[in-house]
């Protein structure tokens, strides 16, 4: 049966070793049953350029990514709010295609949306403010002229930044705008929208122009793993679990 496997925000770093060998034990496994694998955004806890691929967890990472790929997997990958400097260099290593955002694909039948999630989170003003800033191609071209010391630096230092800002703020306002979800389907007219980034996974149904209309969110990796799993028959959440 063909299937495509869906996960986001794993935020995959050295200090987080459990998880890590989740995620390669899915990829040399799991992974391998399927005909796609999307990443729909913070694969890595932070990303500062492709020259981070110069640390051996990153190219380890990549090296399981072309493996999968190489077995015959089509791998995706999407930027996140804390990977979105991730380039070609890296794409190719792990034998991937980079996907915008959103991004509309035929899913064994049903036009589905991918979003990492970010933008529908619309009552946060601050963070679209902050978003708009880094994902202008100029402050990008500046930012990845620094040394990589430098950059890993500032990276550290709005990490906790956005730490403080996140406690004065409300779930709701961290949360999507039903608003802005209803008005993204019905802007591309589709039945399923898949997406992450709020770490709050569930299924949830929207009314719009009167069609029902589907939005997974998919599951954090920081305590456990989790993939969607989809197929001509429809989509469905699967847990991983740790050992030990």
């Amino acid at each position: 049966m063909k299937q495509a496997l869906f996960i986001s925000d794993l935020h995959l770093s050295p200090d987080r070793p459990r998880i890590n060998l989740l995620f390669f034990d899915f990829l040399r496994d799991t992974a391998r049953e399927a005909t796609a694998l999307y990443i729909l955004g913070d694969l890595f806890e932070y990303w500062a350029g492709d020259d981070e691929l110069d640390y051996p967890f990153n190219g380890q990472v990549a090296q399981a990514l072309k493996e999968l790929s190489a077995s015959g997997v089509a791998v995706y990958l999407m930027h996140g709010n804390r990977d979105f400097l991730i380039g070609e260099e890296f794409v190719r290593a792990c034998g991937a295609r980079l996907l915008p955002d959103p991004m509309l694909i035929d899913l064994y039948g049903t036009p589905t949306l991918l979003m990492h999630g970010d933008t529908l989170c619309t009552d946060d003003v601050a963070y679209q403010a902050f978003r708009r800033q880094v994902r202008d191609s100029d402050w990008q071209k500046g930012f990845l002229a620094q040394p990589l010391g430098v950059r890993k630096a500032a990276i550290e230092k709005l990490r906790v930044q956005n730490e403080k800002e996140k406690r004065g703020k409300t779930m709701e306002i961290m949360d999507v705008s039903p608003a802005t979800v209803v008005a993204i389907l019905s802007r591309y007219k589709v039945p399923r929208l898949i997406h992450g980034h709020t770490h709050r996974p569930a299924r949830h149904l929207h009314d719009v122009g009167g069609k029902m209309c589907e939005r997974f969110v998919l599951c954090d990796w920081y305590e456990r793993g989790a993939y969607l799993r989809c197929a001509a028959d429809g989509c469905v959440a699967v847990d991983l679990h740790p050992e030990g």
